[in-house]
C-alpha cells in the first residue's frame, strides 16, 4: 500500500470505531495479563467462559497462588494447553506477589520475564492498560497485514516492525485492536468476506483483484 492508501484504510476504520478495545472481559490489570496469557491459541470466547469462573474466585494474585496449579487447572479445561497456562498463571501470580505485591508495572522487560507472557503479551498489556502505541502481531493481524498489502512479513516479528514503520502515528495508539477485528470479523482465513469490507477497495489481496477484474470482464462500464 502506498502512504496515502494506509492514511485512508486507518481513517476508515477509525470513523466506524473511534475507540477499539479488548473483546477479553476483565476487571482489574492483572485480570487483563491473566486473560492475555490464557487466549494463546485460544479463542476470545472460549478465555471469558473461563475467566467468569475463575476470577469469581481467584480475583488478584494472591487469590490466583491460593487456588493453586490444580485449582486453575479445573476452571480453564476448556482452554488449549490448560495444563501448561495453568502452571503458567500460577507462578506469573507468585512472581508477582514477591516482586510487585500483585500489581502489573508499566515495564516492557519485566513482563517479559514473566512465565508464558512473550512480546505479544507484552504487547497488548502496554497497549491497552498503559496506553502504547505497540502492535501486538497475532494471527488476525499477521494475515491482514501480509493480505492487504499494508505491512508484508515472513514472520511476526517483521510484520511489527512493519507496521510500526507504516502506520501513521496519530492511528498506532488503536491499530492493534483496529486490525485484530478487522481480521476477525471480515478479513478472515476462510472465505474473507470482501463484499462487506470497508477497505476493500484499498486491498492489494492478489486473489480480490482477480476476481475483480473477472466481474468488470462479466459487467464492463458502458
Amino acid at each position: 500500500m502506498t502512504p496515502q492508501e494506509i492514511e485512508a484504510f486507518f481513517e476508515r476504520l477509525a470513523a466506524l470505531d473511534p475507540h477499539p478495545t479488548t473483546e477479553l472481559e476483565y476487571a482489574t490489570p492483572f485480570q487483563l495479563l491473566a486473560a492475555v496469557v490464557l487466549s494463546a491459541q485460544a479463542t476470545d470466547k472460549s478465555v471469558n467462559e473461563a475467566t467468569r469462573t475463575l476470577f469469581a474466585v481467584a480475583p488478584d494474585a494472591r487469590a490466583m497462588v491460593a487456588l493453586g496449579e490444580e485449582g486453575i487447572a479445573r476452571h480453564i479445561r476448556r482452554i488449549g494447553l490448560y495444563r501448561s497456562k495453568a502452571k503458567h498463571l500460577h507462578e506469573l501470580s507468585r512472581r508477582l506477589l514477591e516482586t510487585t505485591g500483585g500489581e502489573i508495572p508499566d515495564d516492557r522487560a519485566f513482563l517479559e520475564s514473566l512465565p508464558g507472557v512473550g512480546r505479544k503479551t507484552a504487547n497488548v498489556v502496554l497497549n491497552t492498560l498503559f496506553g502504547h502505541p505497540v502492535i501486538a502481531v497475532d494471527t488476525h493481524i499477521f494475515r491482514v497485514a501480509n493480505r492487504t498489502g499494508l505491512a508484508p512479513g515472513k514472520t511476526v516479528r517483521a510484520v511489527e516492525e512493519a507496521l510500526t514503520a507504516r502506520v501513521p502515528p496519530r492511528f498506532r495508539r488503536h491499530a492493534h485492536h483496529w486490525l485484530i477485528l478487522l481480521g476477525r470479523y471480515t478479513c478472515t482465513a476462510r472465505a474473507p468476506r470482501c463484499d462487506v469490507c470497508p477497505v476493500q477497495d484499498l486491498c492489494h489481496w492478489p486473489h480480490k483483484a482477480r476476481h475483480r477484474q473477472e466481474d468488470a470482464d462479466v459487467h464492463p462500464q458502458p
